[in-house]
């Protein structure tokens, strides 16, 4: 909010943090409806962070929507900041995967790095050579 001091907070950091944990139980019964009130609302609070797109895509996902989940993570990439963009990618690969796009998929998952979804969704943290990664990562 441009009109807003650097500095202000309409939600303290806990706030966001329930609102985000409620968010997830929406996304978790692939509620799109409140999922979308929820996140999008979260969104508006904090463009640059990843947690909102991420969840607006689980139910998506799990409403069946694959495509649009990816769609929604794809859009979100040019917003969030780099530290949060391995966590995005692996989403949207896990969204491809799930929408039968499967070189798409794996591109994004590769360009996720060592996240340890991506990582898994790979096969790699099923080798002993990548235990120290996918054990490190987040």
């Amino acid at each position: 909010m441009p009109w807003l001091p650097k500095r202000f907070n309409l939600l303290s950091s806990e706030e966001i943090r329930l609102l985000t944990e409620v968010g997830f139980l929406a996304a978790g019964r692939g509620d799109v409806m409140r999922a979308e009130r929820i996140f999008g609302a979260l969104q508006r609070l904090r463009p640059q962070r990843a947690f909102a797109p991420i969840g607006l895509s689980v139910a998506y996902m799990n409403a069946g929507r694959h495509d649009e989940a990816a769609g929604i993570l794809a859009h979100a990439a040019a917003q969030v900041e780099p530290a949060e963009q391995a966590e995005l990618d692996a989403f949207r690969g896990l969204a491809l995967q799930l929408a039968g796009r499967s070189s798409e998929s794996v591109r994004a998952l590769k360009s996720a790095g060592e996240n340890h979804l991506a990582h898994t969704m790979l096969g790699l943290c099923t080798s002993e050579s990548a235990e120290t990664i996918c054990k490190g990562s987040s």
